[in-house]
C-alpha cells in the first residue's frame, strides 16, 4: 500500500469504523449486519495491504471494499431469504442541499431497505457521509450521469417515505426464547455472576465486539468479570432492528442505551455471546424497542 505501513492501516481502520459502519448499516437495513460488513472489510483491507496492493486514495479505497462487502453480504442474504424488496421509484421534486443530508441522515436503516441498491449506495455516500458525486463514482464504479439519476430518485423516494406515518409496532416474543433471555437479565441485573455462568456451556464463544474473542467457560469468566467491576451498565430486554437482544443501558445517564448484547442457545445452554458495548456507533440509527417488564397475553 502506498506510502502506508499496517500500523498506519489498522490506525486508519479504527478512525473510519464508525464511518464505515453508517455506509455498511444502511446498505444493509441493519446495525448488527452493518458490522457484519464492517469486519469483513477489515480484514479484506488487512488481507489486500499484506499482499502488496498499491493504493494512491486511501479512505476511497476502504469504503470501495466496504461498498463491495456490503454487495457481496446482500447477495447472500439473498440467497438464504430469497427475498430483498425493491420498490419502483417515483421522481418528485428536487429540495436543497442541506436538507437531503438533513432527511437522510435523519432517515430509519428501514428506509433505506426502500430504495434500490444504487439509489441506496449514492445517498448514503453523498448526504449521509458527504463524499462528492466523482469520489462516490470512484467508490461504486457506476458513471457520473448513473449515480446523479441514482441519489436522485433516492433522494425522492426518502422524502416520500419520511412523510408516511410510523408503523412501528413491537415484533412477536417466543415465550420460550423470551423466558430464558429474562432469567439471564435477571441473573445479570442481580449481579448474581455464579447463576449466569451455570447457564453458558463449556464450548462458550464470545466476541467483545472490535475487543477480543474469548472460547470456552473458562475464558469467558473475564467477560463476566469485567460486568462485575464496572457500574454503569443495567440491562432490559429488547429489540434491535427487529431482532431480540439485550440492551445495555447507562443508569447514571438517564438509562440511555449504550449498547446491546446477542445470545444464542442451545436448549437450555447460552454457546454464543455477541456483545456491542464497546462499539456505540451501532446504537446510532439503530431501530431500538424495549419489551415492556410485563406483557399481557
Amino acid at each position: 500500500m502506498a506510502g502506508f505501513d499496517r500500523a498506519e492501516l489498522e490506525a486508519m481502520l479504527v478512525g473510519l469504523r464508525p464511518k464505515l459502519h453508517r455506509y455498511a448499516a444502511r446498505m444493509a437495513g441493519s446495525t448488527i449486519e452493518g458490522e457484519d460488513i464492517v469486519q469483513e472489510t477489515v480484514m479484506k483491507a488487512l488481507a489486500a495491504h499484506d499482499g502488496g496492493a498499491l493504493v494512491e486514495r486511501p479512505e476511497q479505497w476502504l469504503f470501495r471494499i466496504a461498498h463491495n462487502a456490503a454487495q457481496d453480504h446482500l447477495r447472500r442474504r439473498q440467497r438464504e431469504r430469497s427475498r430483498i424488496t425493491e420498490a419502483d421509484m417515483t421522481t418528485i421534486a428536487d429540495h436543497s442541499a442541506n436538507a437531503e443530508a438533513r432527511l437522510a441522515a435523519a432517515a430509519s436503516l428501514r428506509a433505506f431497505m426502500q430504495l434500490t441498491l444504487a439509489q441506496r449506495s449514492a445517498v448514503i455516500l453523498v448526504d449521509v457521509l458527504g463524499l462528492t458525486l466523482h469520489e462516490t463514482c470512484e467508490v461504486t464504479g457506476a458513471t457520473l450521469a448513473a449515480t446523479k439519476a441514482a441519489l436522485h430518485r433516492g433522494r425522492a423516494e426518502l422524502k416520500a417515505l419520511a412523510a408516511l406515518p410510523d408503523d412501528t409496532t413491537m415484533p412477536k416474543l417466543d415465550p420460550e426464547e423470551e423466558r430464558r433471555l429474562r432469567r439471564y437479565v435477571d441473573l445479570f441485573n442481580a449481579r448474581d455472576f455464579d447463576g449466569v455462568r451455570m447457564l453458558i456451556a463449556e464450548d462458550i464463544q464470545v466476541d467483545v465486539v472490535s475487543r477480543t474473542r474469548l472460547n470456552g467457560k473458562k475464558q469467558a469468566s473475564t467477560y463476566f468479570g469485567n460486568y462485575d467491576r464496572l457500574g454503569d451498565w443495567a440491562l432490559s430486554l429488547g429489540f434491535v432492528d427487529g431482532r431480540l437482544a439485550i440492551l445495555i443501558r447507562n443508569p447514571k445517564a438517564d438509562d440511555a442505551v449504550r449498547g446491546f448484547v446477542l445470545i444464542d442457545w442451545r436448549g437450555e445452554e447460552v454457546v454464543h455471546i455477541r456483545d456491542f458495548r464497546h462499539v456505540p456507533y451501532c446504537v446510532e440509527g439503530a431501530d431500538i424497542l424495549f419489551v415492556p417488564v410485563e406483557r399481557a397475553d
